[in-house]
C-alpha cells in the first residue's frame, strides 16, 4: 500500500512537470511574431542579432510566463489554505469576496495616483491589495460569529464580493476618461505588460508566503482531522487561524495587485490536485497546488492570447470557462456521495 502511494506521488509530480514543460515551451513559441526553435535557443543562450526578437522573448514573453506561473500557483495555494480554514470545498479568494476587496483597495489607490499623474509602485499596490483582502476577510470572520452553516457563510462572502465590485464600478465612473481604460484593463485580469521588476517583487512576496506555508504543514494536517484533535496535539488554534488568514490574504493580494482579479483558480485547482494524488497531505498538496495553478494559468493565458488573436480575452473569463465546470462536478459528486 505504501509503495503504491509513493508510485502515485512520483507519477503525479512527473505528470505536472511534463505539463509545465509543455506549456512553458508552447507559450514561448506562441505569439503574433513567429520565431524558430534555433532563433529562440540563440536568444535564451545570450546570442541572436535581432534586437526586436530579443525584446519579444526576454522582455515580453518570458516575464509574462513567469508571472502566470507564480501568480497562478499563489492563487491555488491561497484557495487550498482557505478551504482548510473554513472546512469548505468551495471556499476561495474569488468566491469569498477577498479578491473583490483587494480589487476595491487597488482601484482606490490607482484612481488617486493616476488622477495626480503619479505612477504607483508595486509595493504600494500589494499593500493596498493586502489591506482590502484583510478587510473583506475580517467581514467574513465577523459574520461567521453569527452564522453556523458554511453554505450561508459562502453566500455572505459572495454578497461581500458584489458590494466591493459595485463600489469599484462606482469609483471608476468618476475617474478621468484617460484613466478608465487602464483601470478597466486591469480589472478584467491579465498577465500582459509584466516586467522583470514585477516578477522579482511577486517572487519575493509569494515565495516568502509559500515557505511560511510549508512550516504550517503539520498543524494543517492536524487541523484537517478536526479542531479538537488539533488542540489536543498542541496546535495553538487562534495563532494558527491567524497565520492561515494572513498567508492566504498575502498570496491572493499579490495576484490581484499585479494581474487583477482571477476567478475559479483558487477553488478548482486544489480539488484537481487532491483527485490526482488521492490524498490531503499538506506536504504534497502545497507544492502540487502551486504547480497545478501555475500550469492552469499558463494554459489559460495561452488561450486568452491566441484564441481570438490579435484580440486578447480576459484571463478571468478563460479561467471561469474551464474552472467553473470543475467546481460544478465536485459539488455534484459530493452530493451523490452523501446520498
Amino acid at each position: 500500500m505504501e509503495q503504491k502511494r509513493r508510485t502515485r506521488t512520483w507519477c503525479g509530480f512527473l505528470l505536472l512537470l511534463v505539463l509545465l514543460a509543455v506549456f512553458l515551451i508552447w507559450n514561448l513559441f506562441a505569439g503574433s511574431v513567429q520565431l524558430s526553435a534555433s532563433q529562440i535557443g540563440q536568444i535564451l543562450l545570450g546570442g541572436g542579432d535581432d534586437l526586436t526578437q530579443k525584446q519579444i522573448i526576454m522582455q515580453i514573453r518570458l516575464p509574462r510566463m513567469a508571472s502566470a506561473l507564480i501568480l497562478g500557483g499563489a492563487l491555488s495555494v491561497s484557495g487550498y489554505l482557505l478551504q482548510t480554514f473554513f472546512h469548505n470545498p468551495i471556499a476561495g479568494p474569488f468566491v469569498l469576496g477577498i479578491s473583490s476587496g483587494a480589487k476595491l483597495a487597488v482601484s482606490i489607490v490607482m484612481i488617486v495616483f493616476l488622477s495626480r499623474g503619479v505612477k504607483s509602485s508595486s509595493a504600494l499596490l500589494i499593500g493596498a491589495a493586502f489591506v482590502g483582502a484583510m478587510l473583506a476577510m475580517g467581514l467574513i470572520l465577523l459574520i461567521s460569529q453569527y452564522v453556523d452553516q458554511m453554505s450561508l457563510l459562502v453566500v455572505c462572502g459572495v454578497m461581500i464580493g458584489y458590494i466591493c465590485s459595485a463600489l469599484t464600478d462606482f469609483l471608476v465612473t468618476f475617474a478621468d476618461d484617460s484613466n478608465i481604460v487602464n483601470l478597466h484593463n486591469w480589472s478584467n485580469g491579465s498577465f500582459s505588460g509584466m516586467k522583470w521588476e514585477n516578477v522579482t517583487t511577486m517572487a519575493w512576496a509569494c515565495g516568502t508566503a509559500l515557505i511560511l506555508t510549508f512550516f504550517l504543514s503539520k498543524p494543517i494536517r492536524a487541523y484537517q482531522l478536526g479542531e479538537v484533535y488539533a488542540r489536543n496535539m498542541g496546535v495553538p488554534i487562534k495563532a494558527f487561524r491567524a497565520a492561515l488568514i494572513l498567508l492566504s490574504s498575502v498570496l491572493s493580494a499579490c495576484v490581484t495587485a499585479f494581474a487583477g482579479p482571477i476567478s475559479f483558480v483558487g477553488i478548482a485547482l486544489p480539488h484537481l490536485m487532491k483527485a490526482l494524488f488521492k490524498t490531503a497531505e499538506p506536504l504534497l498538496l502545497i507544492p502540487a497546488s502551486f504547480l497545478g495553478g501555475g500550469i492552469f494559468c499558463l494554459a489559460c493565458d495561452l488561450i486568452a492570447r491566441m484564441a481570438f488573436a490579435p484580440t486578447e480575452v480576459s484571463i478571468s473569463s478563460v479561467t471561469a470557462v474551464f474552472g467553473a465546470p470543475v467546481v460544478i462536478y465536485m459539488m455534484v459528486r459530493r452530493k451523490a456521495g452523501r446520498e
